[in-house]
């Protein structure tokens, strides 16, 4: 493709980031602006121009996914080998230098990564061996500790401890810093800020990548944390042009660590910088767009973007208020089935919510409508037990000193090996000093635990000899025959589909041979030299990456279910954004944290908004069920911060917002038939609330002439003198004598 048909598709201002001079740049790319077009498109650019070579440019994206995409979209550009390319996640590409480097970084040459079960796990046998109470220290918050100091660069002694209980976790993260050396293996944080030290204490191999990586090129810049920016300094040499392309409206992992500062930081840190804004959108009609627009203004510090779009206004934002959860999730189906009447795909609609908990009522509607669907997120391939076990004997072919691959199958399947037996290795390699390999071949156990062991490692060591002149795909079918993890599947009386996923997981070392052509290449010089990775190390780390990348595996067709921190980067033609009421969206943490917690749930809302294509729906309860509590709510503020011309009531609005538009007929039907959807009584219906003396419940739906439709919140009284509190729809709450009210149980 010629440099000018690389061209002749893009809108001005994505063609002013494309064509760049040899400068920095911060490319403010809004939702849905062709952003992925324009980072593989300066790719393309620079190289059909001659302005580098594929062994200068360094494009970091932040998920597999995004990254094989790149390498797709740019094959398709330019005659190269895009395999050769530094192109990955920050992950991928920290494993490609050290496996390159692994000497300067004081690790094994067939080092193995940890994912975060492992890593879990290897905190846990540390935690028992050295007798420090798990109750009080539990093993994921040590790990998420560990990983949290890793993330802003911190070693052990870096890590400031104000208290007893904190450096009591900074001793922990020593005893495990330690024993990942000893092991040969890292966790996820550790790929980075091992790469930084090794960068940052090795001179001449700094220069050598500042002088080789003329240009760099960041994907999503607003999510990148404290040591990830860190990084990117020290690598990008002082001739280098930096490309950081994000959109600070769409920060919202700051749990994660995400550090949004960073755009503000990278215009003084790179200066001079180029600033360019790509605001117009491909994606959403006119009024979703003007709806996040108006949201997002609200927040203070933004370095400022208006998007738009050439495809028409389109339909107005759909609001609706149910009574309670049953009345929204009974809004929210009904609405599914007449899109999916109308032809719209299944799966290209999508139930957003803020909290997991809200899915249930979705999920059960969605059933008893017969309406396919997937919560997006689930378990993923990688992550399957019976893989995880077949990995770890991969695992420990390449490298006998991991141990926890050792812990996974040194008695699975079955050999007689018991806890009691691991436990005393564990003491004697602690003793020893070395890994628990290494003790159980030196022996020590004696006995039938000796014995069994001495069955495991000869299996091991077989296997070392016999997958060594085997393909990968052969080497992984002949591991799962001979370490006897089909038998075992087999003779489970559910073990068929475990059987199965260990057939596919034969296919994905298929796959992953047919996509590196059976070479894997970890760097290749200007001359066309390359160094190249063992396959089976290289399809261990491919898994791992996999396995930790937070992208979720792709499913059949079928209606999505998500959180809105799920959602990022998809988009559909019809979305609903649900539970949408003070408390729980915006979450009452967030607002309880002040201004920045707020901001970050608008941004949350924002992302929400503009990954609807054609069509919006908004909705919220006054009553719901959550956390086994019954809540009674107001509308969140992010439902009066979209202009009401933007927007259309589809029941009766809550008080004080716009203008509504009359209750739809199915929304008054009675109340066995919204408690026939739900499948229990309406939320708040418990025998404790139940007032016989009175005839009304608290938490019943009842109709009143004058104020409509309300929930009854509380009651006192009893006779003439009996008095309901009622939470009318658009009259807010009302207190009422029964004797006079002439309310209408629902």
């Amino acid at each position: 493709m010629s440099a000018t048909d690389l061209l002749s598709s893009l809108n001005e201002p994505q063609r002013t980031a494309v064509t760049l001079p040899n400068v920095s740049a911060l490319v403010l790319a809004g939702a849905g602006s062709g952003k992925t077009r324009v980072l593989t498109t300066r790719i393309a650019w620079l190289l059909s121009t001659g302005q580098v070579s594929p062994q200068g440019i360094l494009a970091v994206t932040f998920t597999n996914k995004a990254a094989r995409e790149m390498q797709t979209r740019l094959a398709a550009m330019v005659p190269i080998n895009t395999r050769a390319m530094w192109i990955g996640t920050f992950h991928g590409l920290c494993n490609r230098f050290l496996r390159l480097h692994w000497r300067e970084a004081r690790l094994p040459e067939s080092f193995a990564i940890l994912d975060t079960q492992e890593q879990v796990a290897l905190v846990k046998r540390l935690l028992k061996a050295h007798n420090i109470d798990e109750d009080k220290f539990p093993a994921k918050q040590c790990a998420w500790f560990i990983a949290s100091a890793k993330e802003e660069g911190l070693r052990p002694d870096a890590v400031d401890a104000f208290d007893d209980y904190t450096r009591r976790q900074v001793e922990i993260y020593r005893l495990y810093d330690d024993a990942c050396q000893r092991e040969g293996v890292v966790d996820f944080a550790e790929l980075l800020l091992r790469t930084f030290e090794v960068l940052s204490r090795h001179d001449t191999l700094r220069e050598h990548y500042n002088a080789r990586f003329r240009h760099l090129l960041i994907d999503e810049f607003q999510d990148t944390n404290t040591l990830q920016y860190r990084w990117l300094r020290l690598i990008a040499g002082r001739g280098s042009a930096v490309m950081a392309v994000g959109d600070d409206d769409q920060s919202i992992y700051a749990f994660r660590g995400a550090k949004v500062a960073n755009m503000q930081r990278f215009e003084q840190d790179f200066a001079p910088v180029r600033l360019i804004r790509l605001e117009q959108n491909y994606r959403s009609h006119g009024n979703i767009l003007d709806a996040a627009n108006a949201l997002i203004r609200n927040n203070t510090g933004r370095l400022g973007k208006e998007l738009w779009t050439d495809r028409g206004h389109g339909e107005p934002l759909r609001l609706f208020q149910g009574l309670t959860d049953g009345d929204e999730a009974m809004f929210v189906i009904e609405s599914i089935k007449s899109a999916l009447a109308e032809g719209v795909p299944a799966d290209q609609i999508a139930i957003l919510y803020r909290s997991n908990a809200q899915s249930r009522l979705f999920e059960h509607g969605l059933f008893n409508a017969r309406i396919p669907y997937r919560v997006y997120g689930g378990l993923r391939f990688f992550e399957r037990a019976e893989i995880k076990h077949a990995m770890a004997y991969l695992r420990l072919v390449a490298n006998p000193e991991d141990d926890n691959a050792f812990l996974r199958v040194v008695n699975f399947p079955p050999r007689g090996i018991g806890t009691k037996s691991v436990e005393n290795l564990q003491r004697l390699a602690q003793g020893q000093g070395t890994s628990l390999w290494q003790a159980a071949c030196a022996g020590g156990l004696g006995g039938r635990a000796q014995a069994a062991l001495a069955q495991f490692i000869a299996v091991i060591e077989s296997l070392r000899v016999a997958l060594a002149p085997l393909a990968l795909p052969d080497a992984v079918r002949h591991l799962i025959e001979a370490s006897g993890l089909r038998a075992h599947y087999i003779a489970e009386r559910d073990g068929q589909e475990r059987i199965e996923n260990l057939d596919e997981l034969v296919a994905a070392a298929d796959g992953f041979l047919r996509e590196t052509g059976g070479v894997v290449i970890l760097d290749e010089s200007a001359s066309g030299e390359r160094t190249t990775a063992d396959p089976i190390n290289a399809f261990l780390t491919h898994a791992a990456l996999e396995a930790g990348d937070t992208q979720a595996a792709e499913g059949r067709a079928a209606l999505q279910l998500m959180t809105v921190h799920a959602a990022k980067g998809l988009e559909f033609d019809y979305v609903f954004i649900t539970g949408l009421e003070e408390g729980l969206f915006p979450h009452e943490n967030a607002i309880n944290d002040g201004d920045s917690g707020l901001e970050e749930e608008r941004r949350l809302m924002y992302v929400a908004i503009t990954r609807a294509r054609k069509r919006l729906h908004l909705s919220f309860a006054q009553m719901r069920m959550l956390h086994g509590q019954t809540r009674y709510n107001v509308a969140s503020r992010f439902i009066d911060e979209i202009p009401p011309t933007l927007t259309q009531w589809l029941s009766a609005r809550p008080r004080g917002l716009s203008a509504a538009e009359p209750m739809p007929a199915w929304h008054a039907t009675r109340r066995d038939a919204r408690e026939g959807f739900s499948g229990q009584p309406s939320s708040g219906q418990s025998r404790g609330s139940l007032r016989d003396d009175i005839g009304f419940r608290i938490g019943q739906q009842v109709h009143h002439a004058k104020f409509g439709y309300g929930v009854i919140v509380s009651a006192d009284g009893s006779g003439k003198n009996a008095q309901v509190e009622v939470n009318f729809a658009e009259h807010g709450l009302k207190r009422l004598a029964l004797e006079y009210a002439r309310l209408t149980a629902l």
